[in-house]
């Protein structure tokens, strides 16, 4: 019932536009179906020995695992909404915002191509540990939310009136989530101050890669590419960029990967080999050490220079990808801290059509560095001022041109390179 290597999540925080997806790679539903829609108890103890079997923390977060599971079997459940309630209670002792179960309708959601339209406003967001802030990642590029000018770290406040606070992560993405044409009303906290949006949804067709050529005085030409998630197909949208690149014999490239919230490992993967042509990308850890290692395959498409934008939105497979350019010095790293998401989730389909994501491990970079909320710190620490920001967020059109400050930044930093060839 789970999903094979290739369809492990990275980032599976909760998409509001209806969660990540994972459908195609693995994903089977139990033949004892109907037998646990008849016995809650039954679908309670297939959770518990999921994560028994796999979590990637072997002390359960301190918790007696075992008389967890004697507790909750001791019940008596009356239907399966009581099942599912007991369920969420026993995530919630485990304190993993990423470990979490959803019901049939929530998973279904959850099953939506990567790679298809999706519908809602287009945010993902994650439950803070220690704040239990509802805060977003970071906005789809192009989507409603990303239009109106949500932007990384902001904190949710309100949805519709009602107060995040205490609120379950899926209880935020059901809210926010809804039918093409309709609007939520989502209150956000940012730097102190409070501001009130009202959304519009909308059905989301995601084109994870956006690039284009242009000619820069005293550079030549470069390839601006911004990959904005790591879904089924961003691998040969990239691959195919770059061809274009390197056909039209650019001088280099400017890889944008703020405000991308992740995807699949094995896209992050993919994409690392056709820069990096020798040596580890990433390395998987589980609880009981085993580590699985991905690395380049002599594929690589390009040796041109390559400068990384990141910020504090770029989390997960965006933190492989910018940590195995850095660790390899194949990139310059420009921008701000990434997010710090260096945990694997695997999302598996379970016996009622319900489902649950498992953190399984962790991940490394390939010089071993755990960047799990620590991030990657930036070659060249460029932070933008409260001006050059606005410039942005009252125009996403700019982004990626000369009036964005960071991208001027890299434009310089590779013209500095390109010059000393």
């Amino acid at each position: 019932m789970s999903i094979t290597k290739r369809g492990l999540v990275l980032g599976t925080t909760a998409l509001a536009v209806s969660s990540v997806a994972v459908t195609g790679f693995g994903l089977r539903f139990s033949q004892s179906q109907a037998f646990f829609q008849d016995s809650p108890k039954e679908l309670v103890d297939e959770v518990w020995q999921v994560i028994n079997r796999k979590y990637v923390d072997a002390t359960f977060n301190g918790q007696d695992w075992r008389k967890i599971r004697t507790e909750y079997l001791d019940r008596q459940y009356g239907d399966k909404e009581q099942a599912y309630e007991a369920i969420r209670e026993m995530h919630k002792k485990l304190n993993d915002p990423y470990n979490r179960f959803m019901n049939p309708e929530e998973f279904k959601s959850m099953q939506i191509d990567t790679s298809g339209e999706l519908t809602g406003i287009g945010i993902q967001i994650s439950k803070e540990e220690q704040t239990d802030n509802i805060v977003v990642i970071s906005p789809i590029e192009g989507t409603p939310a990303f239009k109106a000018g949500i932007t990384s770290k902001d904190i949710i406040r309100e949805i519709d009136g009602k107060s995040t606070k205490g609120m379950e992560l899926n209880d935020a993405v059901s809210m926010i989530r809804g039918k093409p044409g309709t609007s939520v009303n989502i209150v956000i906290e940012r730097d102190g101050k409070t501001i009130d949006f009202t959304i519009t949804r909308a059905t989301i067709e995601i084109h994870p890669v956006r690039a284009r050529i242009d000619t820069n005085n005293g550079l030549g030409k470069v390839e601006y590419v911004r990959l904005v998630q790591f879904s089924g197909n961003a691998a040969q949208e990239m691959k195919q960029a770059i061809l274009d690149g390197e056909k039209d014999n650019v001088t280099g490239y400017i890889l944008d990967l703020r405000s991308n919230p992740g995807g699949l490992l094995y896209s992050s993967v993919e994409i690392a080999r056709m820069f990096i042509n020798e040596g580890k990308i990433v390395s998987t850890v589980d609880r009981v050490g085993e580590t699985e290692a991905h690395s380049a395959n002599g594929t690589a498409l390009t040796n041109k220079p390559i400068i990384v934008l990141v910020d504090g939105g770029s989390a997960s497979a965006s933190e492989i990808l910018s940590g195995a350019l850095q660790d390899h010095k194949r990139a310059t790293i420009v921008g701000t801290q990434t997010f710090g998401k260096g945990l694997v989730q695997s999302v598996r389909g379970l016996g009622d059509g319900s489902g649950m994501a498992v953190t399984i491990a962790k991940y490394l970079t390939p010089d071993g560095r755990d960047i799990n909320k620590h991030g990657i710190t930036p070659d060249v620490v460029y932070e933008m001022s409260d001006p050059e920001k606005e410039i942005l967020i009252k125009d996403r059109e700019k982004v990626g041109t000369i009036e964005d400050a960071q991208f001027k930044k890299a434009i310089e930093i590779l013209s500095q390179q390109v010059a000393k060839k």
